[in-house]
């Protein structure tokens, strides 16, 4: 299954996993497509690699931070805490 993504509204919504070879292949496109965006949708995103996290940890501190997600596919909290990122995807002090 390949991942993609859709802007709706100011919500990103992915589906497919989350891992290198679609970090990858999305960025040039979420890029440009971050602007005001406030939410990822990830309930059909069925698990995330550290490759994913960081793609959508980058994507939120070009949103500014505060951004909320929906969804926990497989691997998220367990990488989100190995990294110390807060629930929106932040640094954590």
């Amino acid at each position: 299954m390949t991942a993609t993504c859709l802007r709706q509204d100011d919500a990103l919504v992915f589906t497919g996993p989350l891992d290198r070879a679609a970090a990858a292949a999305l960025w040039p496109q979420l890029h440009a497509a971050i602007a005001g965006v406030r939410r990822f949708d990830l309930t059909a995103v069925p698990r995330v690699d550290s490759a994913g996290l960081a793609l959508l940890a980058e994507l939120a501190a070009m949103a500014g931070g505060g951004i909320v997600l929906q969804g926990r596919p497989e691997g998220l909290d367990e990488l989100r805490a190995a990294y110390r990122l807060q629930d929106d995807l932040s640094f954590a002090s």
